[in-house]
């Protein structure tokens, strides 16, 4: 049995848009918020590995210092939360065998049995094949976290307004992260839509169908 039905998915994909303008007044409940905290959690990564760091700025001080690293859009202080996508830089051995503790942990397996897998993950993250950056192959990944959690804001009723339009490096520098072996990638306001917001009401603009999907065979 479907948990959710076709009609429902796709009515909350029509009605989510980039907002523009959030309600300062409407709050995420702690119990939504929640539940969208878990679905970072359970974001894929390619291997599993997670190259990830989420932050959720509450401090009001700090978020209004990010607005002028946002080029000045307010979203990042009228929204109900501030969520930043940060990727662990430089991702190395350490990071690798961190991921096999946790898999032994949580699975309940000799470390020893992971030695394969661990090999084939070290592998990949210290290759020096031409063309590849570990910090860049983390970023695209940061952003598969960034869909789920905006389609899980979507399902809930919560508005989302996907950001690009900072600057990373005053982020990690306001928010401490260069420090911690962390960077910037992207941002994401998440609350209510203000009921003056024009943009809610304008027709969602896609290709069609058949210009975006192909089907072979």
């Amino acid at each position: 049995m479907k948990s959710v039905s076709n009609e429902t998915i796709l009515k909350q994909l029509n009605w989510r848009y980039a907002v523009k303008k959030f309600d300062p007044a409407r709050k995420i409940s702690q119990e939504d918020w929640k539940t969208l905290e878990h679905s970072l959690v359970l974001a894929p990564s390619s291997f599993g590995l997670q190259p990830w760091k989420f932050i959720v700025v509450n401090d009001p001080a700090v978020r209004e210092k990010l607005v002028a690293a946002s080029w000045n859009q307010r979203q990042v202080v009228d929204a109900s939360h501030m969520l930043i996508f940060a990727i662990r830089k430089n991702l190395s051995v350490p990071d690798v065998e961190r991921y096999m503790d946790r898999i032994a942990e949580v699975r309940g397996v000799e470390k020893t049995s992971l030695e394969g897998f661990k090999n084939v993950v070290t592998g990949f993250v210290t290759t020096n094949r031409p063309g590849f950056d570990v910090n860049t192959w983390s970023s695209l990944q940061t952003y598969i976290a960034l869909g789920g959690f905006m389609m899980a804001a979507a399902m809930l009723g919560i508005d989302t307004c996907p950001m690009e339009g900072i600057d990373p490096k005053k982020y990690d520098e306001i928010l401490g992260l260069e420090k911690l072996g962390l960077g910037t990638i992207c941002a994401c306001p998440a609350g209510y839509r203000a009921a003056d917001d024009k943009h809610a009401h304008l027709p969602k603009v896609r290709f069609k169908h058949e210009d975006v999907i192909t089907h072979v065979g």
